[in-house]
């Protein structure tokens, strides 16, 4: 176990000297970078639809995306379509002069709903604030609440059905006798079949901001059932239940033959996939691979927590048998060993993965848990280090005795060697040394207890932690990152002429530089006779703040020194006047942190 806390330090601190050399800008998960038409755009005559760009691809899910009036009364005309990144909102005909406010809650890749409002002016209507949206966009405390609840029992649930099986099948044969390790193996399938159809019924309220009272909505349920998330939840259960079922006729059996063992093998490879495969793995880079680390971090977990929790109920009471200890520890020790470097090696390939720069540890809350998480970790792997000398040094690490050989004279007519049984009295002499040692190690067992005991509660900490950093954005979302978008310029009209490209760096509370190209039909750079750009920050009722620019070259100026106030979601926008008669805007929204 030094050797995995050696090799964690060891990793974690390659990452963070490659993080402080090479750091750049993070992927953002599920970012609004432009509408149509723009945030407070003011167009001549109302659009047929209305269209929402992010990052990357989204699903309404039990989300919405609608349109509403000056009255909050909806003038979108039907239910919202999603393609891709992009968010299209129909619009009834002929709506009058007015303001218009664009409110919106989108399912993100990852599960996590994004949600927010702008707005857009027709004719000479006044301009809606986007806080006089409804308030329905936040989640339920209580919805909030249970999630990470469900997810807790999920885990736990994962490593009591499958970590248990494996020390009896691996480590301890003879355990196949105890109830309560049939009860612990079957009682842990049940809580994760459990687990996975209330994540179910939550994710339908959790993603359209409701209360409980709606688990059993059947549009929700329904639109639960068409996202990956839903998916992920019923193939849990499915085969949560069946593992239930094989595990019984398993510990029902006088000898489980090698088609149910082979069962249970599958069963418990598919369950810890299926939940590998949702929430963060499966967005941002490389998802495949991320779902494989993810699937063997959660094996490893099961393995090693599984058996730990089987021990502490069986094996290392106080009124175990001398022989259970013998028998199990020594093979679970080194099972143990080797779960215990997948799970770090996977867990730093995650952390990497999810929070991009050693910055964002300290700068952003999924990095502060996962920091949390870190050092209880190490001291876990120091508990379990403990255990392990403890083992090594009163019952050793255990092997096969080799049978030894004896070789006939060379001259004897070739032939060959013989294998020699050992002797009945050496047999008789190691069973009794295996005794001894067997007995010296039960009596000092209380050492052993408290060491296990730490690994279990702390384990318990450490996995009541993952289940709220699957519910926390990770770090390299929630970190300043710089922003770099193209807009087509659009008239009042709706026609569009030309592109706008706006870059902000850091995008951070304070100086930062805006750099700003003007593109013709053509790709061309062009240059305009006046341009204009803002700051705007509805929610905290900041802004239009003018940008000063100075010009850089054809078609390009830079706002060297641009001062953003504070932290927030920042509307910028550009106005840009080609001729007399000319006058085209785009706007885009970044997030500041």
């Amino acid at each position: 176990m030094r050797r995995s806390a050696l090799l964690l330090l060891l990793l974690v601190a390659g990452w963070l000297g490659a993080g402080i050399g090479t750091a750049g800008p993070a992927a953002a998960h599920a970012t609004l970078v432009g509408t149509t038409p723009g945030e407070g755009a003011r167009v001549e005559a109302a659009p047929d639809e209305v269209t929402l760009q992010f990052t990357e691809g989204v699903s309404l899910g039990a989300g919405y995306a609608r349109v509403l009036g000056a009255d909050q009364q909806r003038v979108d005309a039907g239910s919202a379509s999603v393609d891709g990144d992009v968010v299209t909102i129909p619009l009834r005909g002929d709506l009058p002069d007015g303001g218009y406010l664009v409110t919106y809650r989108v399912i993100s890749a990852d599960s996590h709903p994004v949600s927010g409002a702008f707005s857009f002016a027709v004719g000479d209507g006044e301009l809606l604030a986007a806080g006089t949206a409804d308030t329905e966009s936040a989640t339920d405390p209580v919805v909030g609440t249970l999630l990470p609840v469900t997810r807790w029992a999920g885990y736990a649930g994962l490593a009591l059905a499958l970590g248990v099986p494996v020390l009896v099948a691996v480590c301890w044969p003879a355990g196949r006798a105890s109830a309560r390790l049939r009860a612990m193996a079957l009682g842990g399938a049940a809580a994760v079949a459990v687990s996975a159809v209330a994540g179910f019924l939550l994710q339908g309220p959790y993603a359209a901001g409701t209360g409980l009272t709606a688990v059993v909505d059947p549009s929700l349920l329904a639109a639960t059932a068409g996202t990956g998330v839903g998916w992920g939840a019923l193939a849990r259960a499915v085969l949560a239940v069946a593992l239930l079922l094989v595990l019984r006729r398993v510990w029902r059996a006088a000898e489980p033959g090698r088609g149910t063992t082979a069962a249970v093998a599958v069963l418990g490879v598919g369950l810890v996939v299926a939940t590998a495969a949702v929430g963060h793995p499966v967005a941002g880079p490389w998802p495949v691979l991320a779902v494989l680390v993810a699937a063997v971090h959660a094996g490893a977990m099961a393995v090693w927590l599984g058996g730990l929790a089987g021990l502490l109920a069986v094996a290392v009471r106080p009124d175990a048998e001398p022989g259970a200890v013998a028998g199990a520890l020594p093979a679970f020790s080194r099972l143990a060993f080797g779960a215990v470097v997948a799970l770090v090696v996977s867990g730093v390939v995650q952390s990497v993965r999810e929070v991009a720069s050693p910055t964002a540890l300290v700068e952003t809350t999924y990095g502060r848990l996962l920091l949390v998480k870190l050092v209880l970790v190490v001291v876990v792997l120091a508990a379990a280090g403990l255990s392990r000398v403890w083992v090594q040094q009163r019952l050793g690490v255990r092997r096969p005795r080799a049978r030894r050989t004896t070789t006939v004279h060379a001259f004897a007519a070739g032939v060959a060697a013989e294998r020699a049984e050992p002797a009945p009295e050496e047999v008789a002499a190691a069973a009794e040394r295996d005794r001894a040692q067997a007995e010296a190690a039960a009596e000092h067992l209380p050492a052993l207890r408290r060491s296990l005991l730490v690994e279990a509660v702390l384990a318990a900490v450490v996995l009541a932690l993952s289940a709220v950093l699957v519910a926390t954005p990770p770090a390299r979302t929630e970190l300043a990152q710089p922003v770099e978008v193209v807009l087509p310029l659009q008239g009042g009209s709706g026609a569009s002429s030309g592109s706008v490209q706006m870059t902000v760096e850091p995008a951070r509370p304070g100086e930062n530089t805006l750099h700003v190209y003007l593109f013709d039909d053509a790709g061309r750079l062009t240059q305009p006779a006046e341009i204009r750009l803002t700051l705007t920050e509805r929610s905290q009722q900041i802004g239009p703040l003018d940008v000063a620019l100075e010009p850089a070259g054809p078609g390009h100026y830079v706002g060297d020194g641009m001062s953003i106030p504070g932290a927030g979601t920042w509307t910028l926008t550009a106005t840009v006047r080609l001729d007399e008669f000319t006058a085209l805007s785009a706007a885009t929204d970044f997030p500041v942190r």
